[in-house]
């Protein structure tokens, strides 16, 4: 039973096309039908059903790597057909660029190591860090969401020349300077490394390539070299961006093989075929894998299951209003300390989205009140919080809800969001234009849905009789419209201070 080699590639590059292109609209943020649609598409990454506990996704891509080896890498993995992509354009500057190089063991297991440790810590700085498809949402959603903007923004403004009006135009502004910064810190990084030597990332840092490494090795169909055509030409070693097979012994390394068939389609002699393992010769003659063509010592192999064992327990233990009419300019909006982070309605606490969210920023580019934003604190390292500076969480509102992968923030229905209180208002009197200005105002408590704002008299440091919002923290439900609609600045004169934990009324 053999398979065309055109057939390998060719299937492989029309899949990986598919899950690239969806995976990325989805970060740009198309539409929200389309993520109805295709949100299945976050859904099944290994490390966001790991962190979500989805056994059935786990034992999907287990038994798809059991089966046709690390083809999660080369087809549903987003950063991983990024860098296939930078590889290519490396291969159109020069051909047959790549070699065999050996297994780098003591790298992918110490990396895999420190993740565990920080997934069980819960330390978000490393294991958002090194999560790949977090990695490929920071970048869609800080560089390329942005020149999607202007692309729209400039297609709205032929549209509204020829008084069609269909296209509305994107707000453009800067979510987090230090996630724009990591973002490109990464692309570059991964591109360099992409375009030179193929796949090393993949192979020597990524956490999920190491432990889908593992199950890869023991996999049904496999790529094989026919002893009897092969004239060692070093064609297919020369064209492996995994840099897994080894010509001159004709072995291939599967634990870092992804599947991708370019061996195959640069083989002259019809040498190379992926196909069944033959299971009687296999018993006669053991694959080597490593560079001393030794197979792997009981107390590796003891050490990556006990790896593997430590990341399931880790996992286990796991319409904006304008104030202004849009005509006059007002000063922006600061950020108010927060002594308690606002974390989404559906997340529970700071504390629960710090162990379960790996920062992939696809809540934020889902949000259409432009409410989330990458966090600052170290210790939840990109991460989203709320903030209310250009709008408030509406009540209607669950969009992030239903598409974080992770279930850091836990699907919840529009009604059962009303009953959720994740802060209270909290009135500050030296910010108030009644006290500092003498003008009445009452925004706040004209705009409040949930009515937990009431205007009262209040007697000012000079005499002076005034109405000032009073707060009722058992009503109010956080969702910062009091806060946005404030026309005091550059601080309101109320904010929304977080709960440690969500109330559920």
């Amino acid at each position: 039973m053999k398979y065309k080699s055109n057939l390998l590639r060719t299937t492989r590059i029309a899949l990986a096309t598919l899950f690239f292109v969806a995976v990325t609209l989805l970060f740009l943020g198309v539409g929200w039908q389309f993520n109805l649609w295709f949100a299945w598409v976050a859904k099944v990454q290994f490390l966001p059903a790991l962190i979500a506990l989805d056994f059935a996704v786990l034992a999907l891509l287990v038994v798809l790597t059991l089966i046709f080896g690390r083809l999660y890498c080369s087809v549903i993995c987003p950063l991983g057909v990024m860098q296939d992509i930078f590889g290519w354009l490396g291969k159109k500057q020069k051909r047959n660029r790549y070699s065999y190089s050996t297994e780098k063991r003591w790298l992918r297991y110490s990396v895999l190591a420190i993740f565990i440790v920080c997934l069980i810590l819960g330390f978000a700085p490393v294991t958002t860090l090194l999560a790949p498809y977090s990695a490929y949402g920071r970048i869609v959603n800080s560089i390329f969401r942005p020149l999607y903007d202007l692309l729209q923004n400039a297609l709205a403004l032929v549209d509204t020349h020829f008084e069609w009006y269909l296209i509305p135009k994107a707000e453009l502004w800067l979510r987090s300077v230090t996630t724009l910064v990591v973002a490109l810190l990464t692309l570059v990084l991964l591109g360099v490394l992409a375009w030179r030597n193929g796949r090393t990332y993949c192979n020597t840092i990524c956490p999920v390539g190491t432990i889908l490494s593992f199950f890869a090795r023991f996999s049904l169909l496999r790529i094989q070299v026919d002893e009897n055509k092969c004239n060692k030409c070093t064609l297919c070693e020369k064209n492996c961006k995994a840099a897994a097979i080894d010509a001159k012994s004709g072995k291939v390394d599967y634990s870092r093989c992804v599947a991708c068939g370019d061996c195959i389609d640069k083989c002259n002699r019809d040498a190379l075929h992926y196909k069944p393992i033959n299971l009687r010769a296999k018993k006669a003659e053991e694959v080597k894998t490593s560079t001393d063509n030794q197979p792997a010592s009981p107390e590796r192999r003891a050490m990556l299951t006990g790896a593997l064992l430590a990341v399931s327990s880790a996992a286990m233990a796991q319409a904006k209003i304008k104030v202004d009419g849009g005509l006059a300019e007002i000063e922006e909006k600061r950020v108010p300390h927060r002594d308690t982070p606002l974390t989404p309605p559906g997340s529970i606490s700071a504390r629960n989205m710090q162990k379960h969210c790996t920062a992939c920023q696809l809540c934020v580019s889902a949000c259409p009140n432009n409410v989330l934003r990458p966090s600052l604190d170290p210790m939840r390292f990109m991460q989203p919080e709320m903030s209310f500076e250009r709008g408030f969480c509406r009540p209607e509102c669950n969009r992030c809800s239903q598409v974080c992968p992770t279930a850091a923030i836990k699907a919840i229905e529009a009604e059962e969001k009303t009953a959720i209180r994740i802060g209270r208002a909290v009135w500050i009197a030296e910010n108030c234009i009644p006290v500092t200005k003498g003008d009445k105002c009452g925004a706040c408590a004209r705009n409040c849905q949930a009515e937990a704002i009431l205007m009262v008299d209040y007697t000012t440091s000079d005499g002076r009789k005034v109405q000032v919002p009073t707060v009722d923290a058992e009503r109010c439900i956080g969702c910062g419209e009091c806060e946005y609609i404030c026309p005091a600045r550059p601080f309101s004169a109320i904010y929304v201070e977080g709960y440690t934990t969500h109330h559920n009324d």
